[in-house]
């Protein structure tokens, strides 16, 4: 896989969703708010990772790495379940972030 595009990822997410939907909770504006909760406690895991090991080990240590990139990914799998939730596509977030990008390469 040269490219891991955010379509790609949103579609995995998709498949998940309806893979455990008599588990899990619906896709939703109302449930939002939860994923962004459970993303949040992704990224205390992978801050968990670095602080406990230092960046130097955590890129040089096979291990490390494999669990830090591991919670990356949990933290972009509810990333992508906030979209989900609030159906924004790939189009309406790559244009905003276009913007942001242009205003942020003027701010300083």
């Amino acid at each position: 896989m040269l490219d891991f595009s955010m379509n790609e990822m949103l579609e995995m997410q998709k498949q998940l969703q309806d893979q455990y939907q008599a588990q899990w909770e619906p896709i939703s504006p109302e449930t939002g708010k939860n994923k962004l909760l459970w993303m949040i406690g992704e990224v205390g895991e992978v801050i968990d990772i670095v602080k406990k090991n230092g960046g130097e080990k955590v890129c040089a240590d096979a291990g490390l790495r494999k669990d830090l990139v591991e919670e990356l990914a949990d933290v972009l799998m509810y990333y992508n379940d906030v979209l989900l939730c609030y159906d924004i596509s790939v189009d309406e977030l790559k244009e905003i972030y276009q913007k942001k990008f242009e205003k942020n390469m003027k701010r300083w």
